[in-house]
């Protein structure tokens, strides 16, 4: 990745020169773009940002990816004592 500080934009000035800020998005990387000092977003290459979000997978297959549990013994050990619990009354 190119060094962000020579990457920052005003926002009235990224604004202004919009054109150029994709341009250098494209040929030299993210683009940082400030209001009142502050980072505030990231002008990226398509192809950077298709990269970016192809490392992180939906929620379904990320629940997918995890280990296999159908080796895993869940059954309960009902051999133990087990104390009884009144829930009367309990709203």
């Amino acid at each position: 990745m190119t060094d962000l500080e020579g990457s920052k934009w005003q926002l009235q000035e990224a604004k202004q020169r919009f054109s150029e800020v994709v341009r250098r998005a494209h040929d030299e990387g993210p683009q940082i773009v400030t209001r009142h000092g502050q980072d505030v977003a990231v002008i990226l290459d398509m192809e950077e940002y298709r990269q970016l979000k192809g490392k992180q997978p939906d929620f379904k297959e990320f629940l997918l990816s995890g280990p296999d549990l159908s080796a895993l013994d869940l059954t309960r050990d009902k051999s133990s004592m087990m104390r009884d619990v009144d829930l009367e009354g309990i709203e």
